[in-house]
């Protein structure tokens, strides 16, 4: 079993001491029963962005792990007892059982969000959450997820069924469509992202996603371009405002291509 990051430079020089210190941190509350620490998201993907991205972390556990270690957890890993170097830390504790089958529901025994410029969430009740979010997340574990600690990903996180996955890209379309809490930069290239894995049925970097979009997709380019660059900016706060009706109109764009790709789905 990995008992270090596999590779240290597989991980963005920024984060590898935080990483560090929160899987020491996660196997002194878990001690044997910890199975795996895996990094996914952005990081995973290979498009962190310091100042810009959060720090995806999925944690799978065996069905021994007392009670009380999920809030204990959650306590000594939390901003700032251990402080974040990014934008958030989106920290997500699975059963080993439940890690290991697919499924479209949310499952956890702890999400954690926590951080500088993330609003704060402890849950411990998997009703109190959308479900779609912890599926794509699992999605891309199972596929690109990076081990910090334990077990490979793809041994640990099983892949949800394709039509559960696209249910949750619809839905999380859906969600960046109302806008609310979300930077419209990020609406944008979640949609590429979104359309991208439609196409190819992998998870891209969103940026990568969005500039395979706009070469492709001539009415929506210069949206995408704009989005683009204002990702680049050094921070959430220097995000640039985009046009509120080409946004919608854009991920209009995108549900009208994920309907389609699950209708395929269905019909096959």
């Amino acid at each position: 079993m990995t008992r270090t990051p596999v590779d240290p430079n597989s991980v963005p020089a920024e984060l590898r001491p935080y990483l560090q210190e929160l899987v020491h941190r996660t196997r002194a509350v878990c001690g044997t029963h910890l199975v795996s620490v895996i990094a996914v998201g952005s990081v995973a993907l290979g498009d962190y962005r310091h100042g810009r991205s959060d720090i995806d972390v999925t944690v799978v556990v065996d069905g021994a792990l007392p009670g009380a270690a999920p809030p204990e957890l959650a306590a000594v890993l939390a901003h700032p007892a251990l402080p974040c170097p990014a934008a958030g830390l989106e920290l997500v504790v699975y059963g080993a059982d439940f890690a290991a089958r697919p499924s479209g529901e949310a499952g956890y025994l702890l999400d954690l969000n926590t951080g500088p410029s993330l609003p704060g969430k402890v849950s411990f009740d998997p009703a109190e959450s959308p479900a779609f979010w912890y599926v794509l997340d699992r999605s891309v574990a199972h596929r690109a997820g990076r081990v910090l600690y334990g077990r490979p990903a793809a041994e640990v996180i099983a892949e949800p069924a394709r039509a559960d996955v696209l249910s949750a890209v619809r839905a999380s379309v859906r969600e960046h469509s109302a806008g609310e809490g979300h930077l419209a930069d990020n609406r944008v290239l979640n949609g590429c992202r979104s359309v991208q894995f439609c196409r190819t049925g992998r998870w891209q970097a969103k940026r990568r996603a969005a500039k395979a979009v706009a070469a492709a997709e001539e009415p929506f380019r210069a949206l995408v371009n704009a989005a683009l660059r204002s990702y680049e900016r050094p921070s959430r706060g220097d995000a640039a405002a985009l046009p509120t009706t080409d946004v919608r109109a854009f991920l209009a764009w995108v549900a009208e291509r994920v309907d389609e790709t699950a209708e395929r789905c269905r019909t096959r």
